[in-house]
């Protein structure tokens, strides 16, 4: 289901152009084509997670992927943008219903780390693999179909999944799950801190940061955020116990998770704007200017293992998140002088998301009960949709602070050259505070957890 999710909106990107000239969408109509889908992904993950936990993790995926297969099919019958944005909000449920489940499946189907790594490296491999093919995929699928055709693609591999999840996955023990009351409140609370904390970003993209809108979103987002906190503490039976939140291996691996989402994110939204808008590259150029990235995402998997083995988790998520800032740093302070600077960056921050991405995930998951295990890769996935949304918002904000008049005109002027800059070196440099800042977090946090330095069978989950 990771696929799916890294798949999906790579590969209708591509066809935004072809969708908004079919449909007669507007540029904003356009943005939630593929926004919704991430704002309802993120805003219920939480939700999904913790059912997922009392009534069957296996039950869920099942469900969301028949209403996948059922979303996707419904793009056939596509006649306006607002109903295909609608089609898109559903995809983000299913999502929402499958994707933490993959993380808490594999993880529940082995009992030693080492298989639990090997088993989270693979999944994540592949959906690596998905955003990496989904442009070229999609734009050699539109040179001879509709554009309704990258989007029934998810009906057979909801069909498939949800054969194999059938049949070579048993259904959930008794005991591996927990009969507490969902926490309507809680769960309402967390969805609106969620949604506007994934939405405000791109309103201040957009809108620029001297609109009221962007800050009355935020200011949603804090109090909702403090009231689903408040809640949490005050009721018998939270959505989420905050106690399991605050053990050291969650929430340092969950540190880990937000600065590798803020650092790809950011990075990612900061080259594309100067490969084609201040060095002038073609989309084409600049789509190979980021393959360095590319490759080392889906070929970094082979070295997860070994580096594990060696160094151990705590120092793998070191080793990971000290190259995600090191990447960031070297973007910020040199990238202006040259591609291979950019290049160096792309490749650090790449090596680095690649053994974060893995370590986080299977550290939040030791840390947490058996009963708890898919509202924890709801959380790491939560965390990391999250991040990626303030790293795209403080760089287009900054952006829009420094540069003056329209920044998709060509033929820039010397001082709007200089105004840019300035602008990617400040975004830059405050990204790599920012992911530093949670890295040294999360560094102090894990060294207060187990004290794990190699993958060890059935290792004890953290008891504090």
């Amino acid at each position: 289901m990771f696929l799916f999710e890294m798949l999906d909106n790579s590969i209708l990107n591509v066809a935004l152009p072809t969708i908004g000239r079919r449909l007669s969408a507007s540029t904003t109509e356009l943005q939630w084509v593929t926004g919704v889908y991430a704002v309802v992904f993120g805003g219920l993950m939480l939700v999904f997670g913790a059912l997922a936990d009392r009534v069957g993790r296996r039950k869920i995926m099942l469900l969301g992927l028949v209403l996948l297969g059922a979303a996707s099919l419904a793009t056939a019958f596509v006649a306006t943008a607002e109903q295909l944005i609608a089609v898109r909000a559903v995809m983000g449920v299913a999502a929402a219903m499958t994707t933490p489940g993959s993380l808490a499946l594999a993880f529940r189907l082995f009992d030693e780390d080492t298989l639990r790594v090997r088993g989270t490296t693979l999944i994540s491999t592949v959906g690596l693999v998905g955003l990496a093919i989904g442009p070229a995929a999609g734009g050699f699928v539109l040179a001879f179909a509709p554009w309704q055709a990258l989007l029934l693609v998810n009906v057979p591999i909801a069909a498939l999944a949800f054969i194999g999840i059938r049949r070579g996955i048993p259904a959930d023990r008794k005991d591996e799950l927990h009969r507490d009351p969902v926490d309507g409140p809680g769960a309402l609370c967390g969805t609106a801190a969620i949604v506007s904390a994934l939405v405000a970003p791109t309103l201040f993209v957009d809108a620029g940061a001297a609109s009221l809108l962007p800050w009355l979103t935020t200011a949603a987002a804090v109090v909702t955020a403090v009231l689903f906190v408040v809640r949490a503490r005050r009721t018998a039976h939270p959505l989420l116990d905050l106690a399991l939140v605050a053990r050291p291996l969650v929430s340092s691996g969950l540190a880990f998770k937000g600065a590798s989402g803020l650092a790809v994110a950011g990075l990612g939204y900061l080259v594309s704007l100067q490969l084609q808008l201040d060095w002038g590259w073609t989309p084409a150029r600049a789509a190979l200017g980021m393959l360095p990235q590319v490759v080392v995402l889906i070929a970094g998997g082979a070295l997860v293992g070994p580096l594990l083995t060696r160094v151990g988790f705590d120092g793998a998520a070191w080793l990971g998140a000290g190259s995600v800032v090191c990447g960031l740093a070297v973007y910020a302070l040199l990238g202006r002088f040259g591609y291979v600077w950019v290049a160096l960056a792309l490749v650090l921050v790449a090596a680095g998301m690649r053994v974060v991405g893995v370590v986080a995930g299977t550290n939040v998951m030791r840390g947490l009960p058996a009963d708890r295990t898919t509202i924890g890769a709801a959380l790491v996935d939560t965390s990391g949709e999250v991040a990626t949304a303030i790293g795209i918002a403080v760089s287009g904000t900054i952006l829009a602070a420094f540069f003056t008049g329209d920044i998709a005109t060509s033929h820039w002027s010397a001082d709007r050259t200089a105004e840019f800059g300035e602008a990617v070196t400040l975004a830059g440099l405050l990204l790599t505070v920012s992911a530093g800042a949670l890295v040294g977090w999360g560094i102090a946090r894990s060294r207060r957890g187990t004290g794990t330095t190699t993958p060890t069978p059935a290792a004890e989950p953290d008891g504090e």
